[in-house]
């Protein structure tokens, strides 16, 4: 075998193990190919996806707006603690000074 005939040999060899690289390919891609059911069946589920995700934003949305009024409740219901206690501190102070004055009034008799 000369040097011609192995070049040729080789070319013819290479080129052959393309083309069966090229029809595997072809193969397995018409195998593998999704049918219409499949592309349905996906369809289908990537519409689920959406709604699902449409119900998880109302969701969050609404656990905002809910969380939202209730520290809006808390700092309310806050305020009006403060000033509870500030009134009942008031009261004691007058209170103490009542029960001060009374024992004076009582020790001069």
């Amino acid at each position: 075998m000369n040097r011609t005939e192995f070049i040729t040999v080789t070319s013819i060899i290479l080129f052959a193990a393309f083309l069966l690289g090229w029809f595997a390919c072809w193969l397995i891609h018409r195998l593998t190919r999704p049918t219409r059911a499949d592309m349905g069946e996906l369809d289908r589920m990537a519409q689920q996806l959406h709604e699902a995700e449409e119900a998880r934003d109302l969701a969050i949305a609404a656990l905002e707006e809910r969380e939202s009024a209730l520290m809006t409740r808390l700092i309310d219901a806050e305020g009006e603690l403060q000033a509870a206690l500030e009134g009942l501190r008031e009261s004691r102070t007058e209170v103490e000074e009542l029960r001060d004055y009374i024992e004076r009034k009582l020790a001069r008799r």
